[in-house]
């Protein structure tokens, strides 16, 4: 393996022009590839002026180099988790320009062909990133970044993985728009002289081709790795898989029994933050519960009251001695500590406290649900408590047996011995996994969507792993016949599609993006009070999910949905 090297020297001493950097479409991308695109970049960045830019770019190649060419440059990057219009138009106040992407009426910088010039050192005081939390709580919170965090955190992972990695390059089913990805990705890579695919792998299918051709380290998480379905030839690649990484959430029994069975290995996981970087790592080969092993150079500790997880360390932007207090619970053990589950959340309800959390825990082992989220729902003046969970077998069987009512009810008696009547939830929603974001996140705004009063009615008709039939009403009342049109009201075609990927998300473990539509057909209108039969097919190896109206009328509308996994 190479030498590593210092962010701060990496085009300053270099490698050799011929040192691969990165892969794309079977074609090496080196190190004088990679120089001569940084050069172009930091010309691009120093020509237009301004010293805060957002950065996106779906290539990971051309993305490392823009990143160091406007460090080079001595700008600050700020880091968009995606290139949706509105995550852009919200940056439009606090950056200079746009590179890669950029909204609609704003031309993205690129770089400048054929530049030239030599590099110097960076400084490791260089504010060089803006990252954001994914908003799991509210909204999106900026985080910067000194070079110095950058750097001491990638010294860290070259310590404790380099020997193990060797020279295998990485692959990637998470976005480097996130720091995870980022560190993991690109600049851990780069530091160590091992190579990255440019382009991320959205599928299963795709994790398999990549491993075909030999030795490779994949940078996952949790949402990926639940996801590895089992027809898929593994036994084939599994011995080219050299290291596993998983980080952005916990991961659960189910999906740690399904890197072990299908990979061979189970993950190193990672536990941090935006806010804190790295801060711990474990790898249950065997153990179940193995407890954290505290990174070099990170100091925690568990309050004796609360038993909230403090942290301090190099990767943190904090003053001398300070400690940063997280949201987790811990329990301190020889050199780490083991996690108690999210610091409670408490909310002020009919003059009583009520611990979100604990609601939440008590659903899960309550048994008909695997996992549950519980959020707070303004209604008028008043607030009231819902549930969005993924139900157990014994779940979804109580609900086909007696209606969601029947589920409903059930929750909400194992919950009555803990929590005062008037703080129960009372709307519900059941999917068959949570929505994520392409960091892996379920946002509370994801989950407070699946109650828009615009979300239409439905009763499951039939239901298989690819295929759900609905029965689906287009109410009299429904808000969206109102102005379309005057005097012969019918359901827009947009509210057609809007419903089947809606009510795609909540039956089948949908990727993050939408990229097109294919086939879209339109036969006839649908007025108010129509009862349509939707019926929802989905391909995952394609990413595509199929629908279908029709009615006592006949065919209403058909088409397919094309999805993407959120990954750069």
């Amino acid at each position: 393996m190479d030498e590593p090297l210092a962010l701060e020297h990496l085009l300053v001493h270099g490698r050799p022009a011929g040192h691969p950097v990165a892969r794309r479409e079977g074609q090496v991308l080196d190190f004088a590839a990679f120089r001569a695109r940084a050069t172009g970049w930091r010309a691009a960045f120093a020509a237009h002026g301004g010293r805060r830019y957002a950065l996106f770019h779906e290539d990971t190649f051309e993305f490392a180099a823009a990143l160091f060419g406007a460090w080079h440059a001595g700008v600050c990057i700020y880091l968009p988790a995606d290139a949706r219009p509105a995550t852009l138009e919200a940056l439009r106040a606090h950056v200079d320009g746009f590179a890669g992407r950029a909204p609609a009426d704003l031309t993205a910088l690129t770089p400048i062909p054929n530049a030239e010039g030599t590099f110097q050192p960076l400084s490791p005081e260089l504010a060089a990133l803006v990252v954001y939390t994914s908003g799991s709580s509210g909204e999106p919170t900026a985080i910067p970044k000194r070079l110095s965090q950058l750097s001491s955190e990638v010294v860290t992972l070259g310590a404790l993985f380099d020997k193990e990695a060797g020279d295998a390059p990485v692959l990637a089913t998470v976005s480097h728009q996130h720091i995870y990805g980022l560190l993991f990705r690109v600049l851990w890579p780069l530091a160590s002289g091992r190579p990255f695919d440019a382009h991320g792998l959205p599928y299963p299918e795709d994790i398999v081709a990549a491993l075909r051709p030999g030795p490779a380290l994949l940078v996952a998480s949790p949402a990926h790795l639940k996801r590895l379905p089992a027809s898929l030839d593994w036994a084939s690649v599994r011995g080219h898989l050299r290291g596993l990484f998983s980080s952005g959430g916990p991961l659960s029994p189910e999906a740690l029994q399904a890197c072990r069975e299908l990979l061979g290995r189970a993950p190193v996981e990672v536990y941090g933050s935006s806010e804190t970087g790295g801060v711990a790592w474990r790898r249950r080969d065997t153990e179940d519960a193995a407890s954290w092993r505290v990174m070099p150079g990170v100091e925690v500790r568990a309050g004796a009251d609360d038993e909230v997880l403090a942290v301090r360390s190099p990767h943190l932007d904090l003053s001398e001695g300070a400690w940063f207090t997280t949201e987790d619970r811990a329990r301190a053990v020889p050199g780490g500590f083991e996690l108690l589950g999210r610091r409670d959340r408490l909310l002020k309800l009919e003059e009583k406290r009520v611990s979100l959390s604990a609601m939440e825990r008590a659903l899960v082992e309550g048994g008909l649900v695997k996992e549950a989220r519980v959020l707070p729902l303004a209604e008028g003046h008043r607030v009231t408590l819902a549930v969005v969970a993924v139900p157990e077998a014994a779940g979804w069987r109580l609900q086909e047996a007696g209606g969601r009512r029947s589920l409903n009810q059930a929750l909400r008696e194992k919950l009555a011995p803990h929590f005062e009547s008037s703080a129960l939830p009372r709307r519900f929603r059941y999917l068959e996994a949570m929505p994520v974001n392409s960091q892996g996140k379920s946002t509370e705004a994801a989950l407070a969507a699946l109650f828009d009063p615009r979300r239409p009615a439905f009763q499951v008709l039939e239901r298989a792993p690819e295929r759900v039939l609905l029965s689906v009403e287009a109410p009299e009342g429904s808000p969206y016949f109102d102005g379309h049109f005057p005097g012969t009201p019918i359901l827009p075609g947009v509210v057609q599609v809007d419903w089947a990927l809606l009510l795609g998300r909540e039956h089948f473990a949908l990727p993050p993006d939408f990229l097109r539509l294919e086939t879209l057909k339109f036969q006839q209108v649908i007025p108010p009070g129509t009862q349509l039969t939707l019926e929802l097919t989905w391909a995952a190896e394609s990413g595509r999910l199929g629908f279908k109206l029709t009615s006592a009328a006949g065919a209403h509308a058909s088409g397919r949905i094309v999805l993407g996994g959120g990954v750069g």
